[in-house]
């Protein structure tokens, strides 16, 4: 009968408590970026502004909308300054 191969590796005990540090070089983990509370105060203030002011312009068009389909229009009325 032949012999098996002789392999250069070692043999792994995996029973050995030892625990090895893995050798893959990694990045170091991105640094965290410091948010301050004043401006998360300035974006929720602007995101209120904004919003309110889309509700109001689709009630602006809603409203120009009903207006037309009603037949009713501003030019209708003459507004007379003395």
């Amino acid at each position: 009968m032949a012999s098996p191969f002789q392999t250069r590796k070692k043999a792994v005990d995996l029973a050995a408590p030892v625990s090895r540090v893995s050798r893959i070089r990694r990045d170091p983990p991105p640094r965290v970026k410091v948010v301050h509370p004043h401006d998360i105060k300035e974006r929720d203030a602007r995101t209120i502004i904004i919003g309110i002011m889309t509700f109001a312009l689709a009630l602006f068009i809603i409203l120009i909308a009903f207006s037309n389909a009603a037949g009713w229009s501003p030019s209708q009325y003459t507004v007379h300054i003395r």
